[in-house]
């Protein structure tokens, strides 16, 4: 059976990560538009490097959480890919094996000139003169606003190979990304784990909304599905 979770900002936020929705932290500082578009790099690069080494400096400090570990766990009972919005690297760190990044990696640079040239970033900083190996300045490997979502044709194909599709953590008010729910198929059921009331109307297939933070709702739901679907196969 394949489980597929897509999952956004509230995974992560359960560990103490800041999200950009957020009324304090991180983001709180800065605006979307000086430290997350094309046109800031260009008009003030050193901002911008400075901004996300203080958010690689803050993934170092922060640690995978329960619903990052109950996600990695179903990997022992089913086939399961993760699609994230999410730029850290906790689902790996909790033991995922198949991560799908849409909105990049924070440890990740990559050349200015060819965005197919991606190299990983030694320790949290990025220097500022920091080149690729084609001479070109280093960029953070982060899709930026305004640019388009390269892996999202991978991310929709995952998504309708899903028997069961989880979503956890995202408000679906993000898009692209919000829209590949429609990709699952017709009759797979889809599980929400969110302690808010994102906007589901688009979803067509049988849902349950589990009203839950990350960390308490998907490892309750992780011992639902393994003791549903996980005994036949064992």
């Amino acid at each position: 059976m394949k489980i597929v979770v897509f999952t956004g900002a509230g995974v992560s936020a359960d560990s103490g990560i800041a999200t950009f929705r957020d009324s304090d932290g991180l983001w709180a500082n800065y605006r979307i538009e000086d430290v997350c578009t094309p046109e800031a790099l260009a008009r003030d690069r050193a901002t911008v490097v400075r901004f996300y080494n203080i958010r690689r400096k803050e993934l170092f400090e922060k640690e995978p959480n329960a619903g990052h570990y109950a996600i990695a766990a179903l990997e022992r009972h089913f086939d399961v890919e993760v699609v994230t919005q999410n730029v850290d690297n906790l689902h790996e760190r909790a033991g995922s094996g198949r991560v799908t990044h849409l909105h990049g990696e924070l440890m990740k640079l990559r050349s200015s000139r060819n965005p197919d040239l991606v190299v990983p970033v030694e320790g949290w900083e990025q220097p500022l003169d920091a080149t690729a190996p084609d001479g070109s300045l280093l960029r953070p490997h982060i899709v930026f606003f305004g640019e388009s979502v390269p892996m999202f044709d991978t991310a929709a194909h995952i998504v309708s190979t899903a028997d069961i599709l989880i979503v956890v953590g995202t408000s679906l008010a993000v898009y692209p990304a919000a829209s590949l729910v429609h990709y699952a198929r017709a009759g797979v059921p889809v599980y929400l784990v969110d302690p808010g009331s994102p906007d589901v109307h688009m979803i067509r297939n049988p849902l349950e909304h589990i009203q839950m933070r990350s960390a308490d709702g998907i490892p309750l739901l992780a011992e639902r599905l393994i003791a549903e679907y996980a005994a036949d196969r064992l």
